[in-house]
């Protein structure tokens, strides 16, 4: 019986192609030590991003103007705390503007094989029953009273999961200073009017 040919998805190929020149190698770095660590893997789109997927999602990667994201679905239970570069980018690497910001090949296909694993236990993700286990937030005065003024942020902030208005609402709560949390607020209003989560910018088609 033949090997399972390996699933690649066009749309992956389109968003790597349209990513910036910087970030090509990247991408195409990071697709192949997936492949390479999981040949049964099927690529995916998700949330406009490309995604891997064995027994459930593995990993999934990004491209932004100026660097490039990697991340491990189930990333606490894989990447040991002393390699996790996380300071202000998604994923477990950091911002990556080149290969060499990233681990080996032999380190991904690692990592890699360790995700897998855990989608063969059904492993849950951590950061997901945590969200899971939370209790809303209360909503703070001053946003309550800015979506009075506002129907259309209201309408969505009302209709969001209790994930995404926590994600507003701690935004806004975690602001260091009051010229930093009413900047904080406006944008939020701004924002939910166009229908949109805390975190649309990764999610956004590019």
């Amino acid at each position: 019986m033949s090997p399972k040919k390996a699933q690649y998805d066009p749309r992956i190929d389109a968003y790597i192609a349209r990513a910036a020149e910087f970030a090509k190698p990247v991408l195409n770095y990071i697709r192949d030590a997936v492949h390479a660590g999981c040949p049964q893997v099927v690529e995916t789109m998700k949330w406009s991003r490309p995604h891997f997927e064995y027994k459930g999602v593995l990993c999934g990667m990004s491209a932004f103007k100026e660097h490039c994201a990697f991340g491990f679905w189930k990333g606490s239970l894989i990447v040991a705390k002393g390699d996790n570069k996380n300071a202000d980018a998604m994923g477990q690497f950091g911002r990556i503007t080149s290969i060499k910001d990233l681990p080996s090949k032999k380190q991904i296909v690692a990592y890699v094989r360790a995700a897998m694993k855990l989608n063969d236990g059904g492993i849950k993700s951590p950061m997901m029953a945590n969200r899971k286990s939370r209790k809303p937030l209360p909503v703070p005065g001053d946003l309550a009273a800015a979506l009075k003024f506002n129907k259309a942020a209201k309408a969505t902030f009302d209709n969001f999961s209790p994930s995404n208005r926590r994600d507003y609402i701690e935004w806004i709560t975690e602001a260091k200073g009051e010229e930093t949390r009413n900047r904080r607020l406006a944008t939020t209003i701004e924002w939910l009017g166009e229908g949109k989560t805390r975190n649309w910018k990764y999610a956004a088609k590019r």
